[in-house]
């Protein structure tokens, strides 16, 4: 998992300064967790995502973005609540999820939203 600041989210993921149509950067799909470090339900989630980053090492790519020291990029999202979480696929637009979600509800996005199996 890896943290990103709003510079390395636009190299990474998507720079919606110089595009306004989606266009994901990446190699691999990505989840992308909006969160806060006094968040509860955020908490909740960071131990479920570092399990899948291990179990689907080298298929699927979990950034973090602290919503607290990257606001902007929480501005350019809409992101209200925490935790947030973006599911961006190779191809095609990305869905967004809100709530602490179980592990199984994670499993089965990575499935039918990224296109990837376990």
């Amino acid at each position: 998992m890896q943290h990103l600041t709003t510079s390395e989210f636009k190299s990474k993921v998507f720079d919606y300064e110089k595009s306004k149509e989606w266009k994901y950067s990446g190699h691999l799909p990505a989840i992308i967790d909006f969160y806060a470090e006094w968040c509860g339900p955020c908490k909740m989630v960071g131990p479920v995502l570092e399990s899948l980053a291990e179990e689907y090492a080298g298929k699927l790519q979990i950034y973090k973005v602290d919503t607290d020291k990257e606001p902007e990029l929480s501005a350019v999202f809409g992101i209200q609540s925490v935790p947030s979480l973006l599911f961006v696929p190779l191809q095609g637009q990305p869905r967004m999820a809100m709530g602490a979600l179980p592990k199984a509800s994670f499993k089965s996005a990575i499935k039918d939203v990224l296109g990837v199996e376990a």
